[in-house]
Protein backbone atom coordinates (compact mmCIF):
# COMPACT_ATOMS: atom_id res chain seq x y z
CA UNK A 1 0.00 0.00 0.00
CA UNK A 2 1.99 3.37 -1.80
CA UNK A 3 0.60 7.02 -0.75
CA UNK A 4 -1.16 6.59 -4.52
CA UNK A 5 -3.26 3.59 -3.16
CA UNK A 6 -4.33 5.62 -0.41
CA UNK A 7 -5.07 8.53 -2.45
CA UNK A 8 -7.31 6.78 -4.56
CA UNK A 9 -8.88 4.79 -2.03
CA UNK A 10 -9.27 7.97 0.22
CA UNK A 11 -10.67 10.23 -2.51
CA UNK A 12 -13.44 6.80 -3.33
CA UNK A 13 -14.49 6.81 0.26
CA UNK A 14 -15.07 10.62 0.13
CA UNK A 15 -17.03 10.23 -3.25
CA UNK A 16 -19.08 7.79 -1.33
CA UNK A 17 -19.51 9.95 1.48
CA UNK A 18 -20.92 12.32 -0.20
CA UNK A 19 -23.53 10.05 -1.40
CA UNK A 20 -24.62 8.72 1.75
CA UNK A 21 -24.39 12.58 3.17
CA UNK A 22 -26.78 13.75 0.21
CA UNK A 23 -29.46 10.62 -0.26
CA UNK A 24 -30.07 10.63 3.76
CA UNK A 25 -30.04 14.58 4.82
CA UNK A 26 -33.06 14.46 2.90
CA UNK A 27 -34.34 12.25 5.62
CA UNK A 28 -33.91 14.95 8.09
CA UNK A 29 -34.95 18.15 5.84
CA UNK A 30 -38.38 15.68 4.56
CA UNK A 31 -40.39 17.22 7.71
CA UNK A 32 -39.41 20.65 7.27
CA UNK A 33 -40.29 20.26 3.48
CA UNK A 34 -44.18 18.61 4.44
CA UNK A 35 -43.95 21.85 6.87
CA UNK A 36 -43.37 24.13 3.90
CA UNK A 37 -45.06 23.06 0.88
CA UNK A 38 -47.72 20.27 2.35
CA UNK A 39 -47.47 17.60 -0.21
CA UNK A 40 -49.80 14.22 -0.74
CA UNK A 41 -48.42 10.96 0.73
CA UNK A 42 -47.21 10.48 -3.10
CA UNK A 43 -45.54 14.01 -3.55
CA UNK A 44 -43.72 12.78 -0.17
CA UNK A 45 -42.84 9.77 -1.39
CA UNK A 46 -41.64 11.46 -5.44
CA UNK A 47 -39.38 14.06 -2.93
CA UNK A 48 -38.02 11.25 -0.74
CA UNK A 49 -37.41 8.89 -4.10
CA UNK A 50 -36.23 11.76 -6.80
CA UNK A 51 -32.05 11.66 -5.83
CA UNK A 52 -32.54 7.99 -5.82
CA UNK A 53 -34.64 7.73 -9.21
CA UNK A 54 -31.97 9.96 -10.72
CA UNK A 55 -29.32 7.66 -8.99
CA UNK A 56 -30.51 4.90 -11.31
CA UNK A 57 -29.89 6.19 -14.57
CA UNK A 58 -26.61 7.96 -13.10
CA UNK A 59 -25.10 4.27 -12.23
CA UNK A 60 -26.67 2.92 -15.04
CA UNK A 61 -24.87 5.34 -17.79
CA UNK A 62 -22.06 6.44 -15.87
CA UNK A 63 -20.56 3.18 -15.45
CA UNK A 64 -21.40 2.27 -18.96
CA UNK A 65 -19.20 5.41 -19.62
CA UNK A 66 -16.44 4.65 -17.29
CA UNK A 67 -16.13 1.45 -19.54
CA UNK A 68 -15.92 3.91 -22.36
CA UNK A 69 -14.15 6.99 -21.08
CA UNK A 70 -12.52 6.01 -18.44
CA UNK A 71 -12.37 5.98 -15.20
CA UNK A 72 -10.70 9.40 -14.36
CA UNK A 73 -13.08 11.35 -16.95
CA UNK A 74 -16.42 10.74 -14.89
CA UNK A 75 -14.19 10.55 -11.50
CA UNK A 76 -14.62 14.22 -12.41
CA UNK A 77 -17.46 14.91 -14.08
CA UNK A 78 -20.12 13.27 -11.84
CA UNK A 79 -18.45 15.88 -8.85
CA UNK A 80 -19.17 18.57 -11.22
CA UNK A 81 -23.09 17.69 -11.15
CA UNK A 82 -23.17 16.58 -7.71
CA UNK A 83 -21.93 20.23 -7.25
CA UNK A 84 -24.07 22.38 -9.36
CA UNK A 85 -27.48 20.20 -8.45
CA UNK A 86 -26.64 20.26 -4.47
CA UNK A 87 -26.92 24.12 -4.93
CA UNK A 88 -29.83 24.48 -7.31
CA UNK A 89 -31.86 21.89 -4.83
CA UNK A 90 -31.28 24.77 -2.08
CA UNK A 91 -32.82 27.16 -4.02
CA UNK A 92 -35.67 25.53 -5.15
CA UNK A 93 -39.12 27.30 -5.27
CA UNK A 94 -42.07 24.39 -5.16
CA UNK A 95 -42.11 20.70 -4.93
CA UNK A 96 -41.87 20.30 -8.43
CA UNK A 97 -38.10 22.16 -8.94
CA UNK A 98 -36.90 20.52 -5.93
CA UNK A 99 -37.86 17.03 -7.34
CA UNK A 100 -36.09 17.88 -10.69
CA UNK A 101 -33.22 19.15 -9.71
CA UNK A 102 -32.98 16.09 -6.32
CA UNK A 103 -33.04 13.75 -10.00
CA UNK A 104 -30.46 15.50 -11.63
CA UNK A 105 -28.03 15.70 -8.18
CA UNK A 106 -28.96 11.44 -8.08
CA UNK A 107 -27.02 11.32 -11.76
CA UNK A 108 -23.96 12.56 -9.78
CA UNK A 109 -24.33 10.69 -7.26
CA UNK A 110 -25.28 7.20 -9.18
CA UNK A 111 -22.45 7.59 -11.54
CA UNK A 112 -20.00 7.36 -8.55
CA UNK A 113 -20.72 3.65 -7.64
CA UNK A 114 -19.68 2.12 -11.02
CA UNK A 115 -16.50 4.65 -10.47
CA UNK A 116 -15.42 4.38 -7.12
CA UNK A 117 -16.08 0.94 -7.37
CA UNK A 118 -13.96 0.29 -10.16
CA UNK A 119 -11.15 2.74 -8.84
CA UNK A 120 -10.59 0.57 -5.74
CA UNK A 121 -11.28 -2.61 -6.98
CA UNK A 122 -8.49 -2.42 -9.48
CA UNK A 123 -5.68 -0.72 -7.53
CA UNK A 124 -5.87 -2.91 -4.55
CA UNK A 125 -4.05 -6.25 -3.60
CA UNK A 126 -5.97 -9.18 -3.74
CA UNK A 127 -5.77 -9.60 -0.20
CA UNK A 128 -6.96 -6.22 1.07
CA UNK A 129 -9.59 -5.96 -1.85
CA UNK A 130 -12.48 -6.70 -0.32
CA UNK A 131 -11.46 -4.79 2.83
CA UNK A 132 -10.79 -1.97 1.02
CA UNK A 133 -13.71 -1.72 -0.83
CA UNK A 134 -15.55 -1.95 2.53
CA UNK A 135 -13.60 0.70 4.07
CA UNK A 136 -14.35 3.09 0.96
CA UNK A 137 -18.39 2.25 1.08
CA UNK A 138 -18.40 2.40 5.26
CA UNK A 139 -18.33 6.17 4.09
CA UNK A 140 -21.53 5.67 3.01
CA UNK A 141 -22.60 5.46 6.94
CA UNK A 142 -20.61 8.13 7.60
CA UNK A 143 -21.91 10.53 5.80
CA UNK A 144 -25.64 9.42 6.99
CA UNK A 145 -24.36 10.14 10.07
CA UNK A 146 -22.99 13.18 9.80
CA UNK A 147 -25.88 14.07 7.67
CA UNK A 148 -27.84 13.23 11.07
CA UNK A 149 -25.47 15.79 13.07
CA UNK A 150 -25.33 18.45 10.69
CA UNK A 151 -29.14 18.37 10.56
CA UNK A 152 -29.37 18.43 14.26
CA UNK A 153 -26.61 21.02 14.29
CA UNK A 154 -29.03 23.06 12.04
CA UNK A 155 -31.77 23.08 13.86
CA UNK A 156 -30.43 24.01 16.86
CA UNK A 157 -29.27 27.27 15.65
CA UNK A 158 -31.68 27.82 13.03
CA UNK A 159 -34.86 26.67 14.42
CA UNK A 160 -36.96 28.00 11.03
CA UNK A 161 -39.02 26.36 8.42
CA UNK A 162 -36.40 27.23 5.98
CA UNK A 163 -33.74 25.56 7.55
CA UNK A 164 -33.88 22.61 4.70
CA UNK A 165 -32.02 24.55 2.37
CA UNK A 166 -28.97 24.81 4.74
CA UNK A 167 -29.26 21.10 5.06
CA UNK A 168 -29.56 20.80 1.31
CA UNK A 169 -26.20 22.54 0.42
CA UNK A 170 -24.22 21.85 3.20
CA UNK A 171 -22.44 18.79 1.63
CA UNK A 172 -20.93 21.60 -1.38
CA UNK A 173 -17.92 22.47 1.05
CA UNK A 174 -16.26 19.06 0.99
CA UNK A 175 -17.22 18.49 -2.43
CA UNK A 176 -15.59 21.06 -3.58
CA UNK A 177 -12.46 19.86 -1.88
CA UNK A 178 -12.58 16.59 -2.87
CA UNK A 179 -12.83 17.72 -6.62
CA UNK A 180 -9.80 19.72 -6.75
CA UNK A 181 -8.20 16.51 -5.42
CA UNK A 182 -9.16 14.15 -8.06
CA UNK A 183 -8.15 16.21 -10.94
CA UNK A 184 -4.34 14.78 -9.78
CA UNK A 185 -5.64 10.70 -10.13
CA UNK A 186 -4.36 9.08 -12.37
CA UNK A 187 -6.26 6.51 -14.96
CA UNK A 188 -6.57 2.69 -13.90
CA UNK A 189 -3.57 0.83 -15.10
CA UNK A 190 -6.39 -2.26 -16.02
CA UNK A 191 -8.48 0.39 -17.89
CA UNK A 192 -5.31 1.82 -19.52
CA UNK A 193 -3.94 -1.90 -21.00
CA UNK A 194 -7.55 -2.71 -21.77
CA UNK A 195 -7.41 0.12 -24.44
CA UNK A 196 -4.12 -0.53 -25.45
CA UNK A 197 -2.70 2.31 -23.61
CA UNK A 198 0.35 0.09 -22.14
CA UNK A 199 2.83 2.93 -21.75
CA UNK A 200 0.37 4.77 -19.60
CA UNK A 201 -0.24 1.68 -17.72
CA UNK A 202 3.38 1.07 -17.03
CA UNK A 203 3.48 4.66 -15.98
CA UNK A 204 1.11 4.24 -13.10
CA UNK A 205 2.20 1.24 -11.94
CA UNK A 206 5.67 2.28 -11.64
CA UNK A 207 4.26 5.13 -9.48
CA UNK A 208 2.92 2.39 -6.63
CA UNK A 209 5.68 0.00 -7.26
CA UNK A 210 9.50 1.99 -8.44
CA UNK A 211 11.77 -0.82 -7.11
CA UNK A 212 10.53 -3.30 -9.50
CA UNK A 213 10.49 -1.39 -12.55
CA UNK A 214 12.05 -3.89 -15.17
CA UNK A 215 9.43 -6.60 -14.03
CA UNK A 216 6.60 -4.35 -14.20
CA UNK A 217 7.37 -3.37 -18.24
CA UNK A 218 7.15 -7.00 -18.83
CA UNK A 219 4.24 -8.12 -17.00
CA UNK A 220 2.27 -5.20 -18.36
CA UNK A 221 3.03 -6.07 -21.81
CA UNK A 222 1.72 -9.33 -21.15
CA UNK A 223 -1.34 -8.88 -19.56
CA UNK A 224 -1.95 -6.54 -22.75
CA UNK A 225 -1.50 -9.13 -25.13
CA UNK A 226 -4.22 -11.44 -22.58
CA UNK A 227 -6.60 -8.27 -23.10
CA UNK A 228 -6.41 -8.03 -26.56
CA UNK A 229 -6.92 -11.57 -27.44
CA UNK A 230 -9.80 -11.96 -24.82
CA UNK A 231 -11.24 -8.56 -25.99
CA UNK A 232 -11.82 -9.69 -29.67
CA UNK A 233 -13.64 -12.50 -28.80
CA UNK A 234 -16.10 -11.38 -26.54
CA UNK A 235 -19.45 -9.05 -25.94
CA UNK A 236 -19.16 -5.84 -24.22
CA UNK A 237 -21.57 -3.41 -22.52
CA UNK A 238 -25.24 -4.50 -21.30
CA UNK A 239 -25.60 -7.76 -23.66
CA UNK A 240 -22.69 -8.98 -21.70
CA UNK A 241 -24.39 -9.47 -18.50
CA UNK A 242 -26.77 -11.65 -19.92
CA UNK A 243 -24.54 -13.87 -21.67
CA UNK A 244 -24.25 -17.74 -20.85
CA UNK A 245 -20.93 -16.68 -19.35
CA UNK A 246 -22.11 -14.00 -17.01
CA UNK A 247 -25.97 -14.46 -16.54
CA UNK A 248 -25.48 -16.26 -13.12
CA UNK A 249 -23.02 -13.15 -11.84
CA UNK A 250 -25.35 -10.56 -12.83
CA UNK A 251 -28.48 -12.54 -11.36
CA UNK A 252 -26.20 -13.41 -8.36
CA UNK A 253 -25.03 -8.95 -8.17
CA UNK A 254 -27.92 -7.25 -8.81
CA UNK A 255 -31.21 -9.36 -7.06
CA UNK A 256 -29.98 -9.47 -3.68
CA UNK A 257 -29.20 -5.46 -4.02
CA UNK A 258 -32.40 -4.73 -5.45
CA UNK A 259 -34.59 -6.47 -2.31
CA UNK A 260 -31.91 -5.01 0.21
CA UNK A 261 -32.25 -1.64 -1.70
CA UNK A 262 -36.02 -1.76 -0.76
CA UNK A 263 -35.66 -1.87 2.89
CA UNK A 264 -32.10 0.04 3.47
CA UNK A 265 -33.87 3.25 1.54
CA UNK A 266 -37.11 2.64 1.64
CA UNK A 267 -36.67 2.59 6.23
CA UNK A 268 -33.77 4.46 6.17
CA UNK A 269 -34.81 7.63 5.06
CA UNK A 270 -37.89 7.64 7.01
CA UNK A 271 -36.37 6.43 10.08
CA UNK A 272 -37.00 10.51 11.50
CA UNK A 273 -40.66 10.09 11.07
CA UNK A 274 -41.28 5.94 11.56
CA UNK A 275 -39.36 6.97 15.28
CA UNK A 276 -41.83 9.23 15.48
CA UNK A 277 -45.14 7.45 14.50
CA UNK A 278 -44.04 4.38 16.53
CA UNK A 279 -42.20 5.96 19.39
CA UNK A 280 -45.04 9.04 19.96
CA UNK A 281 -42.41 10.52 22.20
CA UNK A 282 -42.42 13.76 19.93
CA UNK A 283 -46.92 13.80 20.10
CA UNK A 284 -47.86 17.32 20.24
CA UNK A 285 -44.19 18.67 19.46
CA UNK A 286 -43.97 21.74 16.76
CA UNK A 287 -42.80 20.89 13.37
CA UNK A 288 -39.02 22.17 14.47
CA UNK A 289 -39.06 20.62 18.30
CA UNK A 290 -40.97 17.37 16.63
CA UNK A 291 -37.79 17.30 13.56
CA UNK A 292 -35.48 17.78 16.42
CA UNK A 293 -36.62 15.09 18.58
CA UNK A 294 -36.65 12.55 15.16
CA UNK A 295 -33.54 13.50 14.41
CA UNK A 296 -31.64 13.47 17.67
CA UNK A 297 -32.55 9.26 17.95
CA UNK A 298 -31.80 8.82 14.30
CA UNK A 299 -27.99 9.95 15.13
CA UNK A 300 -27.88 7.43 17.97
CA UNK A 301 -29.26 4.22 15.76
CA UNK A 302 -26.96 5.76 12.65
CA UNK A 303 -23.90 4.97 14.86
CA UNK A 304 -24.79 1.37 14.57
CA UNK A 305 -24.59 1.84 10.79
CA UNK A 306 -20.94 2.32 11.50
CA UNK A 307 -20.53 -0.31 13.51
CA UNK A 308 -22.42 -2.63 11.02
CA UNK A 309 -19.25 -1.43 8.71
CA UNK A 310 -16.68 -2.22 11.08
CA UNK A 311 -17.73 -5.78 11.86
CA UNK A 312 -17.61 -6.21 7.57
CA UNK A 313 -13.95 -4.84 7.64
CA UNK A 314 -13.16 -7.17 10.19
CA UNK A 315 -15.15 -10.49 9.37
CA UNK A 316 -14.65 -10.03 5.22
CA UNK A 317 -11.60 -12.08 4.28
CA UNK A 318 -12.33 -14.33 7.35
CA UNK A 319 -15.74 -15.65 6.75
CA UNK A 320 -16.10 -14.40 3.05
CA UNK A 321 -19.01 -12.29 1.20
CA UNK A 322 -21.42 -15.25 0.95
CA UNK A 323 -21.97 -15.88 4.48
CA UNK A 324 -21.95 -11.81 5.71
CA UNK A 325 -24.66 -11.45 3.50
CA UNK A 326 -26.69 -14.39 4.20
CA UNK A 327 -26.43 -13.10 7.65
CA UNK A 328 -27.57 -9.63 7.26
CA UNK A 329 -30.23 -10.27 5.32
CA UNK A 330 -31.43 -12.81 8.15
CA UNK A 331 -30.62 -9.81 10.61
CA UNK A 332 -32.46 -7.39 8.65
CA UNK A 333 -35.98 -9.50 8.29
CA UNK A 334 -35.60 -10.12 12.19
CA UNK A 335 -35.04 -6.15 13.05
CA UNK A 336 -37.81 -5.82 10.67
CA UNK A 337 -39.93 -7.90 12.93
CA UNK A 338 -39.09 -6.85 15.82
CA UNK A 339 -39.92 -3.09 14.84
CA UNK A 340 -43.47 -4.33 13.14
CA UNK A 341 -44.21 -6.29 17.14
CA UNK A 342 -43.95 -2.72 18.43
CA UNK A 343 -47.50 -2.35 17.32
CA UNK A 344 -48.84 -5.00 19.79
CA UNK A 345 -46.62 -3.92 22.94
CA UNK A 346 -46.72 -0.68 25.01
CA UNK A 347 -43.06 -0.84 25.60
CA UNK A 348 -42.72 2.02 22.74
CA UNK A 349 -39.54 3.42 21.90
CA UNK A 350 -37.05 0.61 23.50
CA UNK A 351 -39.02 -1.65 21.17
CA UNK A 352 -38.13 0.45 18.65
CA UNK A 353 -34.69 1.10 19.20
CA UNK A 354 -33.87 -2.69 19.70
CA UNK A 355 -35.86 -3.06 15.71
CA UNK A 356 -33.40 -0.27 14.57
CA UNK A 357 -30.55 -1.33 16.04
CA UNK A 358 -30.60 -4.82 14.98
CA UNK A 359 -31.67 -3.96 11.41
CA UNK A 360 -28.84 -0.96 10.96
CA UNK A 361 -26.49 -3.21 12.67
CA UNK A 362 -26.70 -6.37 10.31
CA UNK A 363 -27.47 -4.60 7.19
CA UNK A 364 -23.92 -3.05 6.73
CA UNK A 365 -22.42 -6.03 8.28
CA UNK A 366 -23.85 -7.91 5.71
CA UNK A 367 -25.79 -6.86 2.27
CA UNK A 368 -25.21 -3.39 2.33
CA UNK A 369 -21.64 -3.96 2.18
CA UNK A 370 -21.46 -7.09 0.03
CA UNK A 371 -23.76 -5.99 -2.40
CA UNK A 372 -21.23 -3.44 -3.41
CA UNK A 373 -18.06 -5.44 -3.69
CA UNK A 374 -19.52 -8.43 -5.33
CA UNK A 375 -20.45 -6.47 -8.84
CA UNK A 376 -16.68 -4.91 -8.57
CA UNK A 377 -15.11 -8.93 -8.45
CA UNK A 378 -17.09 -10.80 -10.28
CA UNK A 379 -17.04 -9.16 -13.77
CA UNK A 380 -14.28 -8.50 -15.89
CA UNK A 381 -11.92 -5.04 -16.24
CA UNK A 382 -14.14 -5.02 -19.89
CA UNK A 383 -17.16 -4.55 -18.39
CA UNK A 384 -16.66 -4.12 -14.93
CA UNK A 385 -18.08 -0.74 -14.54
CA UNK A 386 -20.76 -1.43 -16.82
CA UNK A 387 -21.96 -4.12 -14.47
CA UNK A 388 -21.30 -2.07 -11.29
CA UNK A 389 -23.27 0.53 -12.43
CA UNK A 390 -26.60 -1.89 -13.62
CA UNK A 391 -26.34 -3.88 -10.49
CA UNK A 392 -26.62 -0.32 -8.33
CA UNK A 393 -29.14 1.20 -10.62
CA UNK A 394 -31.00 -2.43 -9.92
CA UNK A 395 -30.73 -1.17 -6.54
CA UNK A 396 -31.44 1.72 -6.61
CA UNK A 397 -34.26 0.85 -8.24
CA UNK A 398 -35.30 -1.02 -5.64
CA UNK A 399 -34.87 2.09 -3.45
CA UNK A 400 -36.80 4.10 -5.34
CA UNK A 401 -39.93 1.50 -4.92
CA UNK A 402 -39.38 1.32 -1.11
CA UNK A 403 -39.13 5.27 -0.60
CA UNK A 404 -42.16 5.68 -3.26
CA UNK A 405 -45.08 2.85 -1.44
CA UNK A 406 -43.66 3.22 2.09
CA UNK A 407 -45.48 6.45 2.42
CA UNK A 408 -48.37 5.25 0.44
CA UNK A 409 -48.39 1.91 2.14
CA UNK A 410 -47.62 3.51 5.78
CA UNK A 411 -51.06 5.22 4.98
CA UNK A 412 -52.83 2.96 3.30
CA UNK A 413 -52.28 -0.47 5.06
CA UNK A 414 -50.24 0.60 8.17
CA UNK A 415 -46.85 0.16 9.82
CA UNK A 416 -47.06 -2.69 10.62
CA UNK A 417 -48.31 -4.83 7.43
CA UNK A 418 -45.17 -2.51 5.67
CA UNK A 419 -42.84 -3.57 7.75
CA UNK A 420 -43.89 -7.26 7.19
CA UNK A 421 -43.80 -6.59 3.30
CA UNK A 422 -40.45 -5.45 3.41
CA UNK A 423 -39.06 -8.13 5.70
CA UNK A 424 -40.58 -10.71 2.90
CA UNK A 425 -38.50 -8.99 0.49
CA UNK A 426 -35.05 -9.64 2.42
CA UNK A 427 -36.15 -13.15 2.51
CA UNK A 428 -36.58 -12.88 -0.81
CA UNK A 429 -32.63 -11.60 -1.40
CA UNK A 430 -31.45 -14.35 1.06
CA UNK A 431 -32.79 -17.17 -1.37
CA UNK A 432 -31.19 -15.68 -4.10
CA UNK A 433 -27.94 -15.32 -2.21
CA UNK A 434 -27.85 -18.67 -1.17
CA UNK A 435 -29.12 -20.35 -4.94
CA UNK A 436 -26.63 -17.90 -7.20
CA UNK A 437 -23.65 -16.90 -5.02
CA UNK A 438 -20.21 -18.32 -4.89
CA UNK A 439 -17.22 -16.73 -3.08
CA UNK A 440 -14.75 -14.39 -4.38
CA UNK A 441 -12.47 -14.14 -1.03
CA UNK A 442 -8.88 -14.53 -1.98
CA UNK A 443 -9.13 -14.59 -5.63
CA UNK A 444 -7.21 -12.22 -7.73
CA UNK A 445 -9.61 -10.31 -10.60
CA UNK A 446 -7.99 -12.78 -13.42
CA UNK A 447 -8.46 -15.41 -10.74
CA UNK A 448 -12.64 -14.62 -10.71
CA UNK A 449 -12.58 -13.74 -14.52
CA UNK A 450 -11.50 -17.05 -15.46
CA UNK A 451 -13.76 -18.61 -13.26
CA UNK A 452 -11.16 -20.00 -11.33
CA UNK A 453 -13.08 -20.68 -7.57
CA UNK A 454 -15.32 -22.94 -5.71
CA UNK A 455 -18.47 -22.27 -5.19
CA UNK A 456 -18.73 -21.84 -1.50
CA UNK A 457 -22.27 -21.37 0.48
Amino acid sequence: MTPLHWKIWLLSSMGIFLDGFDLFIISIALPLIIAQFSPSPVMTGAIAAAAVLGSVFGAAFGGKLTDMWGRKAIYIIDLVFFLLFSVMTALSWDIFSLIAFRFLLGIGIGADYPICASYVSEFMPAKKRGRMLIGAFSFQAVGMFTAALIGLGILYLFPYAFSWRLMLIAGCVPAVIILLFRLGVPESPRWNIEHGRIKNAVLVVKQMSPEDGDEIDALVAKEGEYYEAVTKKEKKGYSALFSPKYFRRTVFAAVPWFCMDIATYGVGIFTPILIGVMAGSGDGLNVIAQDFFETENTVILDVFLIAGFMLNILFIERLGRIRLQIAGLIGMAAGLLILMATSFTSSGLPFVFLGFMIFNLMMNAGPNATTFIIPAEVFPTRIRATAHGFCAATGKAGAVLGLFLLPVLKADVGVTITLLLVAGVCIIGLVVTVIFGFETKGRSLEEIDAGAFPDII
